[in-house]
């Protein structure tokens, strides 16, 4: 079984920084693809930014130049470093990841969840 946990979340006034980060444990052989994704108050989960086995990213067209990703493929630890924060990035941000086991059993695992909410 694997498991994702979060953490890093938090109280930010406009303009200032926090930095996510998602630790996968258990039965894992290889991640391929991680991510995050955030989920506001009476909206739908959206993609912020997604990387690669090879450290290729994507971002959503909100984040770009804010927001970056990276990967400890040695932790299996994936990492949102998030800049100059805006109310409208308020939101639940979750963890996925596409995960495969010593027997080639492939999984999508989310994690919990972890609050960050920019206000002044």
């Amino acid at each position: 079984q694997v498991q994702l946990v979060e953490s890093g979340g938090g109280l930010v006034q406009p303009g200032g920084s926090l930095r996510l980060s998602c630790a996968a444990s258990g039965s894992i052989f290889s991640i391929n693809y991680m991510g995050w994704y955030r989920q506001a108050p009476g909206k739908q989960r959206e993609a912020v930014a997604t990387i690669g086995s090879s450290g290729s990213t994507n971002y959503a067209d909100s984040v770009k130049g804010r927001f970056t990703i990276s990967r400890d493929n040695a932790k299996n630890t994936v990492y949102l470093q998030m800049n100059s924060l805006k109310p409208e990035d308020t939101a639940v941000y979750y963890c996925n990841a596409e995960i495969y086991g010593r027997y080639g059993q492939r999984s999508n695992s989310w994690g919990q969840g972890t609050q960050v909410t920019v206000s002044s």
